[in-house]
């Protein structure tokens, strides 16, 4: 006997025409075509999803900077070891960024790179004679920086990148925390002890670290108390560190009374990170505002994004 099959002809159907639909040719993109102007291409992706993201985070980045509210980048040291670090410092020369945050990971690079012109070691090779991270150069200048802002004002980040300045390292006009200490704007390095080489020398001193590390947390906290009604805050590829801070300096802003929401937030990151996800996209504009998740590659989407900011603002380098 043949198995039974069940009889489609009572399917209920409709007609698709009268159907309401999510996507329609209104949302497509357009064709491309060489020597288009940058508008042109952003105005060509399909008004969907991500892409509507990305523009609603470069105008979100552009409209904070005409109220005058902080526009917070965070960071870990794969945005510098894939080449974005002047790109991120174009932002900062025409004022869209007001705060670069990131790990001690970031600055070490953007510190071989600005001294040496190179950076990032093979380290599963390294690894295997013990010579991974026992760059004494490299720590000598990151761990005297800690004991310089430990002894005096300066923040961590502030005093490496006085240090670059003034030993005028032969690349240093390409160097994020050097252009954030020649325009004033704060650079903060915020550190997990153990987690960089330098912390590997014995010119490291915990205690200048840790103190160094705190004072850029308390200044982080107060550019976070300014964010309410039409700040930014975007990390980019930090997937623990800067999240944990960002949301600890938000529970002291709000604590102290100041009205943190009504701001947007980013994630970007090549993959996407329960962390970032809920301290930086969800938990904080809970109150108000409005967070978003784009995945894709630091080498593309950093400028990307700030080639769109550029074309918001209606400014060119």
């Amino acid at each position: 006997m043949p198995h039974q099959e069940i009889d489609l002809s009572l399917l209920k159907t409709y007609r698709a025409a009268e159907r309401s639909s999510k996507v329609t040719t209104l949302v497509e993109g357009a064709s491309l075509r060489k020597g288009m102007l940058f508008s042109e291409f952003l105005d060509s992706l399909p008004s969907i999803l991500k892409a509507d993201d990305l523009k609603a985070v470069a105008r979100a980045v552009v409209a904070a900077g005409r109220l005058d509210k902080p526009v917070v980048i965070m960071f870990g040291g794969h945005v510098i070891k894939t080449g974005c670090a002047p790109v991120l410092a174009g932002l900062l020369k025409q004022g869209f960024i007001t705060h670069l945050a990131s790990n001690g990971s970031a600055a070490i690079h953007d510190t071989e790179l600005a001294r040496f012109g190179h950076t990032s070691e093979e380290v599963a090779t390294q690894l295997e004679d013990g010579s991974f991270g026992m760059a004494a150069d490299t720590a000598l200048l990151v761990n005297d920086a800690a004991r310089r802002a430990a002894s005096g004002d300066e923040g961590f980040g502030e005093a490496v990148g006085a240090m670059l300045r003034e030993e005028n390292a032969p690349h240093v006009h390409r160097a994020l925390v050097a252009a954030a200490h020649r325009l004033n704007i704060p650079y903060t390095l915020h550190v997990a002890m153990g987690t960089d080489i330098v912390h590997q020398h014995p010119t490291a001193s915990g205690s200048a670290i840790g103190e160094a590390s705190l004072r850029d947390f308390r200044i982080f906290a107060q550019t976070v108390s300014q964010l309410g009604g039409g700040g930014v805050v975007i990390n980019l590829g930090s997937a623990v560190i800067m999240p944990e801070v960002f949301l600890k300096a938000l529970a002291i802003a709000r604590n102290l009374g100041y009205p943190v929401k009504d701001f947007v937030t980013a994630n970007f990151d090549m993959i996407q990170h329960y962390r970032p996800r809920v301290n930086v996209v969800q938990r904080p504009v809970l109150s108000g505002g409005k967070g978003y998740e784009i995945t894709g590659h630091h080498e593309i989407m950093v400028p990307l994004l700030a080639a769109a900011i550029f074309e918001y603002a209606g400014v060119h380098e």
